[in-house]
Order: C-alpha cells, then sequence, then structure tokens
C-alpha cells in the first residue's frame, strides 16, 4: 500500500461510514482522488464493497512505550562538557509506537495501547502515529502527565554516544488500565511488548495474553532484567549483544558465542531468538534446531535510532504472513537497512514494495551458520 492508502484505510477502520468528502477534507486532497485511492484499496482486496467493508485480518497489539524523541547529532567527534556543532531533530518516538508505525507502512492491522499527556507531545505523537496507519483509538490522554521524551546523542557515523529519558508516565500504563482492554488482548493474533512496561503490567500481559504469541523487545540493559522471569512464555525475543549478554551471563563475541547463547535462551523456553549483533549482523534460530546467520547489509548509516524497531516490525509481519523464521529475518534486515538510510527514527517511505526492491540486491543473500 502506498503511504496515502494507509491513511486512508485506518481512518475506515475506525469511521467506516465516513463520507467521500469528510474524507478528502480530512486529509486535504479531493473527493475525486480519495475515490481513487479506495478504487485501488479494493482492487488490492483491503476493501471488499460498498460501505467500506474491511477486509478480515489479524491484527498485532502493541503495548508499550509512545515518547517523543529529540536527537542531537554532532559534525565532528563528540567533546564531553563542550558545546558541539550538529544538528538538533525532534520526532515521534518510543520502541512499541515505532514498532506500530513500521508495522502499519508494511500493510498489516497495528493497533497501540500506550499512555501520553494532554499536551503538545502527546497530540503529536497520536496524530502522526495515525497519520502511519495505525490504530491509537485505545490510547490513554492523560492531562495530568507530560508526555514521555527521550533525548539522544549521536557521533558523525551516526551510533548513539549517550541517551537521556523521561518516561515517567510509562507507570500509569497500569494492569487496571490494560484490563479495560482485555478483549483487544485476546483477539490479536500476536502482541508486541517492550520493556518499559512496569514490572506489575508484564506480570498482568503474561498472567492473560493465553496462547498468544507474545513478541519481546528488551530495550536496553537496564530494563532487560525485568523479562528474566517470563522468558518461557515469550515466542520470539529480539535483543542486542549486550542486551543478550546481560541476561543469559554468556559473552558474545563469536559465533560459537551466539550458538550458546542462543541455546540457554531456548533452554529457558523462548521459542525464536534473534541477536542483532551489529556489523556481524544478525544471528537467528528457533527451538526446534533451526539456525542461520545473515550478514549485515553494507549501508551508509545516517541515523542509527530506530533500526531495531524496523527489525522487530519485519518480524512481526513475516509472522502474521505465515513466513519461516529465515524469510522473516531477511525481510526485516530490510527493514532496518533501510531506516539506518534515513534522517528520520522511522523511514516514512518503508513499505513492502520498497523491501522487495532492497532485497533484489544480492549483498543480502543469507549464509549458513
Amino acid at each position: 500500500m502506498t503511504e496515502r492508502e494507509q491513511q486512508i484505510l485506518a481512518i475506515l477502520r475506525q469511521e467506516p461510514l465516513i463520507p467521500q468528502q469528510t474524507l478528502a477534507e480530512r486529509l486535504g486532497i479531493s473527493r475525486s482522488a480519495v475515490a481513487g485511492h479506495i478504487m485501488n484499496l479494493m482492487q488490492k482486496g483491503h476493501i471488499l464493497g460498498k460501505g467500506y467493508i474491511l477486509a478480515g485480518q489479524r491484527y498485532a497489539l502493541l503495548i508499550g512505550g509512545a515518547n517523543m524523541d529529540i536527537a542531537g547529532s554532532t559534525l565532528s567527534p563528540l567533546i564531553s562538557a563542550d558545546s558541539n556543532p550538529g544538528r538538533i531533530r525532534c520526532s515521534p518516538g518510543g520502541v512499541v509506537r515505532n514498532i506500530s508505525e513500521n508495522l502499519a507502512r508494511l500493510g498489516s492491522d497495528t493497533r497501540l495501547l500506550a499512555v501520553v499527556g494532554d499536551d503538545l507531545y502527546g497530540h503529536t505523537l497520536l496524530e502522526a502515529t495515525r497519520n502511519a496507519g495505525v490504530d491509537v483509538r485505545d490510547c490513554w490522554l492523560l492531562p495530568d502527565e507530560a508526555t514521555s521524551t527521550y533525548l539522544s546523542l549521536h557521533g558523525p557515523d551516526g551510533d548513539m554516544v549517550a541517551a537521556v529519558n523521561d518516561m515517567g508516565i510509562i507507570n500509569r500504563l497500569t494492569p487496571e488500565r490494560l484490563n479495560e482492554k482485555l478483549d483487544r488482548v485476546r483477539n490479536a493474533a500476536v502482541i508486541v511488548m517492550d520493556c518499559n512496561l512496569p514490572e506489575a503490567s508484564l506480570q498482568w500481559l503474561f498472567a492473560h495474553h493465553g496462547e498468544i504469541p507474545v513478541f519481546a523487545d528488551t530495550v536496553s540493559t537496564h530494563k532487560c532484567h525485568k523479562l528474566r522471569p517470563w522468558l518461557g512464555q515469550i515466542h520470539t525475543l529480539k535483543p542486542n549483544r549486550i542486551e543478550a549478554e546481560a541476561l543469559s551471563g554468556i559473552p558474545l563475541v563469536s559465533a560459537t558465542d551466539a550458538e550458546r547463547v542462543s541455546a540457554w535462551f531456548h533452554a529457558q523456553g523462548v521459542q525464536q531468538l534473534v541477536l542483532s549483533l551489529g556489523e556481524q549482523g544478525v544471528y537467528w534460530s528457533e527451538r526446534q534446531g533451526s539456525a542461520g546467520w545473515l550478514p549485515a547489509p553494507a549501508v551508509s548509516i545516517v541515523n542509527a535510532t530506530g533500526a531495531g524497531d524496523a527489525l522487530m516490525a519485519g518480524l512481526v509481519h513475516g509472522f502474521l504472513q505465515d513466513e519461516a523464521l529465515a524469510d522473516s529475518v531477511r525481510f526485516a534486515s530490510a527493514c532496518a537497512a533501510l531506516t539506518l538510510m534515513c534522517p528520520q527514527t522511522n523511514n516514512p517511505s518503508l513499505s513492502r514494495s520498497a523491501v522487495s526492491s532492497w532485497l533484489s540486491n544480492p549483498h543480502l543473500a543469507a549464509v549458513a551458520p
């Protein structure tokens, strides 16, 4: 789907009886343009007929952090305790919110549970996320809280040097609030959560997800430890090198180490593990024994923030399409590569067609472990 088609489909999911003229005014385009987009959506099978009857589709439910990202990038190596010339950008962020935006751009039915403040950042986050195609109707807008903010500093190579987060509002995503959305949880095809969630909310989630697969993002070495009691209930886990080391206690340097770390996680009950190992690429494994390596693509990094979220979105999209893990990893790595080359945390041009074009390049061919 095109970005405009994603926007229209997101609105139709929330307002299936909206008149075309109202839809055109909301999007700032002509009514005839809306009619053309709707015709395309019908031809692609997303709309089944008159009255905007939408095709039945399994949806992903994403639960966790949503915040405003403020990123500063220096033009030369960062000098501490000094003012560094560079550029500052402000964009919607948050691990789960980023994953949801990427997932919606890939064409998956995506629904978000998050808390934001009733302030400029909060309204901006919800509007941007909605425009990307995510269903945000179940998010909470809290008048007595400030929207969480994530401030990061990056060197000229794009790698993050340091970050500060102000995410106290996430503690308001309580079990009581989640219980209000129990039907959303029980009817999801897959649940995606991040370790920004309070421990009590994690406990609620793992007590109520039933047979629905849970994809978990570790977020950071500081927060990933929250998952330790629940590893046996995780379908797919996507840690980076230091997060995997922090959870397993096993140094992760060589290919042999990756296999040992993978074996440890599978012994704890994790069904699928995807290790994001930077320049070494991605190591993936399944509890049943299938495993492999995918080399890191050669790209010019513009902004490293968000690549891991794009990787997770690709994995979830592959799962919803019933793809094998090896194919999902290849697709997801292309999502991450396209994000690395984009100045924004989320690549606004991400789509299945863009990923397909990237995958036509031979340098993404998988190699044996």
